[in-house]
């Protein structure tokens, strides 16, 4: 595979870190729910993406990511109470969204999208992590490629319009966050 970017690319993985001492297993992408995206687009960390984008249909992969080129160090500062007002609607907390260990979609100022993960749920604030949860971790990816082939014209566009900000288009519309090109959702 000469070219690695835009190699609509479909693989399966088990995730592991050391945690605690322990080598602990992560997440997993099965066979019948693999990890897909298209090369080059920024889904995917930059070096889990070399790692796997010159590999062909079959070949298994084995390879360690540090934790300065996937999420960085774990930064105390990072931890945040935020007013519990901002939780609120109409004067109630919802408790099926709002809870301990809830991860929870939130907005700067600058209009930027990142997740937090709630630690404490206080009188006047709440205890929020806004690290991701791998930060601070070596990460050990073990999969094996299912699919490694060029992105069709459909599939491009598709993914220029979930960029974009219209959705994936491709079922339903609206981000559904399982696209990623490569087959659609």
């Amino acid at each position: 595979m000469d070219n690695k970017n835009n190699k609509c690319i479909s693989l399966t993985y088990s995730l592991y870190a050391n945690v605690d001492g322990e080598n602990e297993l992560l997440e997993v992408a099965s066979e019948k729910e693999p990890f897909r995206f298209v090369s080059g687009m920024g889904f995917a960390l930059p070096l889990f993406e070399e790692s796997v984008s010159h590999l062909a249909q079959g070949e298994e992969f084995d390879f360690v990511i540090g934790k300065d080129d996937a999420y960085g160090d774990y930064v105390d500062e990072r931890v945040v109470d935020l007013e519990k007002g901002i939780f609120m609607r109409d004067g109630k907390l919802d408790e099926k969204v709002i809870h301990v260990d809830a991860i929870i979609p939130l907005v700067n100022e600058d209009g930027n999208r990142f997740n937090g993960r709630i630690l404490e749920i206080g009188k006047e604030s709440v205890k929020v992590d806004l690290n991701h949860p791998y930060a601070g971790l070596d990460l050990h990816f073990v999969g094996k490629i299912l699919e490694s082939r060029d992105a069709t014209p459909q599939e491009m566009e598709q993914i220029m319009k979930m960029m974009s900000g219209e959705g994936c288009g491709g079922c339903g519309g609206g981000d559904c966050g399982g696209c990623g090109g490569c087959g659609g959702c």
